[in-house]
């Protein structure tokens, strides 16, 4: 939700770039059709792309932004958002705002929707994050920011939320399995990343991802980005993937059985912090869901 008094609206946008871009003043801006809850996303003309923050916990992303982006960009292989020019604060909005080069191909959350371009191969899908993932950790870490409280602690060890997780389980403790949660939770607590730092996205989801043909073709919205441990990168595990996508992934991934405990234990955190009404809404019921996946698939051998 946002803390701002202004409408992050189409006019706005326009006015905004009319003012500190004009060269770009007459291009048209239009709202992409599915929007996330940490930025506000405008198409801006056929090249570009506009992003603002929604409240001011996420304006810090838009300069982690600027500096991460072209350093990560130089060694991957998927695209990823290439910043173009940074905005300043005004027309009342107050916060910094960013400039993108647009990037083609729809969220996978987006596949399977009326009009979406095509489907998603889904085992493919988890072949190609993993090697995405992969390929994240292995950047030079040295001039990455450490994970904490900018990154909304992903990238910590998932005991951070051990007070929202006790709070859900008392909430919740009529209608979910205790003992069956407390015993994933102590399963993420007994283990910890035992090397260097290495680069995390933070926030993996459908949304975050852009396929083209089926496959992964580019990935997004790195505000929550950092080094870290990359355990929190792996949730779409129970969140996404069933079955034999979750192996592909499992496999492609290549990160020990420790590292899946943790990963299970932030799963299972954000279904019980959401389905207990401490974290946002739940839409539609799917964290619902997603903690009987949680519980159901270990995921590790």
């Amino acid at each position: 939700m946002t803390d701002i008094s202004v409408e992050i609206s189409a006019e706005l946008v326009r006015a905004l770039v009319s003012e500190q871009f004009p060269e770009w003043g007459g291009l048209p801006v239009r709202p992409v059709a599915r929007q996330g809850w940490d930025n506000r996303t405008f198409r801006l003309g056929d090249d570009l792309v506009v992003r603002l923050p929604s409240a001011e916990g996420y304006v810090a992303g838009v300069e982690k932004e600027d500096c991460c982006l072209p350093l990560l960009a130089e060694h991957l292989s998927t695209p990823v958002p290439e910043p173009v020019a940074t905005g300043r604060p005004g027309e009342g909005y107050p916060f910094s705002w960013s400039v993108r080069r647009w990037l083609p191909g729809g969220t996978v959350d987006d596949a399977g929707q009326p009009g979406a371009a095509d489907a998603v191969d889904r085992t493919r899908l988890a072949a190609d994050l993993g090697a995405f993932l992969t390929e994240l950790r292995d950047v030079p870490a040295v001039y990455g920011p450490a994970a904490g409280r900018h990154s909304f602690f992903r990238g910590c060890h998932p005991s951070v939320y051990a007070d929202q997780v006790e709070n859900a389980l008392h909430v919740l403790r009529d209608s979910v399995d205790v003992a069956a949660c407390r015993a994933v939770w102590a399963g993420a607590l007994t283990t910890a990343w035992p090397s260097s730092p290495v680069w995390f996205h933070g926030d993996v989801a459908p949304g975050n991802l852009l396929a083209v043909d089926g496959g992964l073709s580019a990935v997004i919205d790195f505000g929550t980005c950092g080094t870290g441990d990359p355990a929190c990168d792996l949730v779409m595990a129970w969140t996404y993937f069933t079955g034999d996508e979750r192996k592909a992934f499992r496999e492609a991934v290549g990160l020990p059985d420790d590292t899946w405990r943790r990963a299970r234990g932030w799963a299972l955190w954000k279904a019980l912090a959401t389905t207990a009404g401490l974290s946002g809404p739940d839409s539609g019921g799917l964290q619902a869901r997603v903690l009987v996946e949680v519980l159901d698939d270990p995921v590790v051998g």
